[in-house]
């Protein structure tokens, strides 16, 4: 098996419980960086999936199952956007290439995103992994995610022998969470769009590394490990009850000036609030997992609310206590112009005219 994006903690952290696994012989972690992190009894091939030597690798050691974890939203070290887009995008073409030419790939499994869905105003409420997108991303990590499930649909064409799994995840959250959604929940006063309360879902990481692997072996009697699946936890959040449960006050914007908010985060470092990010932060997305429990057979340990409650946990403490923050919500709710400011009230309902 080779493992691609080892040096980043998710990777590693697969790698690490894959090759415990009495069904796989060999564990190859593949990354253009040497990983900070321990990868056990794995080999690590310190290699650059954006360059044509990674056919070398697949062919030398007889590679039968990819498991492509190298497309990711942030970047790695002193790389930038640039250089995460020519990786998600550039590097998952080389792959796919490589893969086409070696007769001993059998299994390729794909980390993607629901992002690939965009964040629309008039989206439906729950997204299928069969319903169209009503506006496709434009930019950014969805924009890379979309494009790299194009080049795995026209490889899964050319290879009707491989088998092909692409895992689209909610928010991954958790201790060890690491991206731009993560950075911005970590911030003390979190910016939101002013009159949007959006609906979000996350996975823990535990449950994406379960479904890796589960999506790496050969299927179970009943179950299938081919095809698209949305990864996600029971349940949904609103962004006004993950501040509250954090203890981190809001500060509403209007929409027209969130960019310039994100542009001076961006600047100081503080987080990547990219324009998909806003979109997200503005209308939410939420996806379907019938396909995943019912086709793929797995059903994750942790809901979206405890997903959060863990992630909360390693967290610093915010500004204010949670229950502060919560009858200060309160309190706006009760009001009479509460109805167009997107607020909760105490158990997490939304007035009838709020927005999205």
């Amino acid at each position: 098996m080779l493992v691609t994006g080892a040096a980043r903690q998710l990777g590693g952290r697969f790698v690490r419980r894959i090759q415990r696994d009495p069904d796989v012989d060999r564990v190859i972690a593949v990354d253009a960086i040497s990983p900070g992190h321990q990868l056990g009894d794995a080999d690590f091939v310190r290699a650059d999936i954006r360059q044509p030597a990674i056919a070398r690798v697949l062919a030398e050691h007889a590679v039968d199952t990819v498991v492509h974890l190298d497309v990711s939203g942030k970047a790695l070290g002193a790389g930038g956007r640039t250089t995460v887009k020519e990786t998600n995008v550039i590097g998952t073409m080389q792959l796919l290439g490589a893969c086409q030419k070696s007769p001993t790939v059998r299994r390729l499994v794909i980390k993607s995103s629901t992002s690939v869905y965009g964040s629309a105003p008039r989206d439906p409420a729950v997204f299928t992994e069969t319903t169209p997108p009503k506006s496709l991303p434009s930019g950014g990590f969805a924009k890379d995610a979309v494009e790299v499930e194009g080049y795995v649909r026209g490889f899964a064409r050319r290879r009707p022998d491989v088998a092909v799994c692409v895992l689209r995840f909610a928010n991954i959250l958790g201790p060890d969470a690491d991206s731009p959604l993560a950075d911005y929940l970590s911030l003390p006063v979190l910016p939101t769009v002013f009159g949007y309360d959006p609906r979000l879902q996350f996975v823990h990481e535990d449950d994406v590394i379960d479904v890796l692997g589960i999506a790496s072996h050969e299927p179970r009697r009943g179950t299938l490990n081919s095809g698209t699946f949305n990864i996600a936890g029971d349940g949904v959040l609103l962004l006004s009850q993950c501040s509250r449960r954090l203890g981190r006050p809001t500060v509403p914007v209007p929409l027209p000036a969130v960019t310039w908010v994100g542009q001076a985060l961006r600047t100081v470092g503080m987080t990547d609030f990219s324009p998909e990010q806003i979109r997200l932060l503005t209308h939410g997305r939420v996806v379907s997992t019938v396909q995943m429990r019912e086709t793929l057979g797995f059903h994750p340990v942790f809901t979206t609310a405890e997903t959060f409650a863990d992630f909360a946990r390693s967290q610093a403490p915010g500004l204010l206590p949670p229950e502060v923050v919560g009858r200060a919500v309160d309190r706006l709710a009760a009001m009479p112009f509460a109805g167009g400011t997107g607020v909760t009230g105490a158990d997490g309902t939304q007035p009838t005219h709020s927005a999205r």
